[in-house]
């Protein structure tokens, strides 16, 4: 990596700090090596470290950087694709390589911002399912699926009480009852802890929130809040109007 005094560029520091390195990445670093430290970067190229971290944390947005626990800031690997498709969901995942893996489920109060959509008593417990998306070997996505008991009256009760287990049995439950649409939204939000742990980043990480109501004989049947890498993925709106998420690759590839 060479050296590039800055003094005298018109643009904003950070930015133009931010394309040398971008440079540099492609040219002499690999996927997964770590950068050198913020003081010999910052001591390289004449900025402050201030202005390197700007840099650091753009180049993270854009997916071109990971920070990694106990690492520290690597080149990130091409962006994974994961369609995210409108059409009815195969709740029992259909034996797709990239389908949902239940993880976990239980039954509590849902958050009063869940509660008021899925339209129950705000101290009314839901099933609370828990799972990953996993591609190419990577997990790109956690999602919390809120399920009312109304939306799976069939379930068991004798089924076990929690874990992967019992989130099939939602899952099954949710798949025989059949949708009549759904609506979604996305967002750029902050990784909370347990979805920086099951995604291999930092607390606070930039991560794509994605929720989806899902509607059934004219109420909302489940709500989904999936969060997905916001530096391994990119959504994408198809003309069909389905979801995507592209790899990085591709999109170079198609410029």
């Amino acid at each position: 990596m060479g050296t590039t005094q800055l003094e005298s560029v018109q643009e904003p520091k950070y930015w133009h700090l931010k394309t040398v390195l971008s440079e540099a990445l492609d040219s002499d670093f690999a996927v997964g090596e770590i950068l050198p430290n913020e003081r010999e970067l910052a001591a390289r190229f004449g900025v402050a470290r201030a202005t390197l971290r700007q840099a650091l944390e753009q180049l993270e947005l854009e997916g071109r950087l990971q920070r990694r626990r106990g690492v520290g800031t690597t080149v990130a690997p091409p962006r994974v694709g994961v369609a995210v498709s409108t059409a009815q969901r195969d709740w029992s995942g259909g034996g797709a390589v990239e389908a949902w893996q239940p993880v976990d489920c239980t039954t509590a109060v849902a958050p009063s911002s869940v509660t008021s959509v899925l339209d129950v008593e705000a101290d009314e417990p839901v099933h609370i399912v828990r799972r990953i998306r996993v591609t190419h070997g990577q997990t790109v996505a956690a999602e919390l699926l809120y399920v009312p008991s109304s939306s799976v009256p069939e379930l068991s009760a004798i089924e076990a009480p929690s874990g992967p287990a019992r989130a099939r049995g939602v899952l099954r439950e949710l798949h025989r009852l059949g949708l009549d649409g759904q609506d979604r939204s996305v967002e750029l939000g902050s990784a909370r802890a347990d979805d920086a742990k099951e995604l291999d980043r930092l607390p606070g990480a930039p991560v794509l929130v994605v929720t989806t109501r899902y509607l059934a004989a004219g109420g909302t049947a489940a709500l989904s809040v999936a969060t997905y890498r916001a530096d391994t993925c990119r959504l994408t709106f198809g003309d069909s109007g389905d979801l995507e998420i592209s790899h990085h690759d591709q999109e170079r590839r198609a410029s």
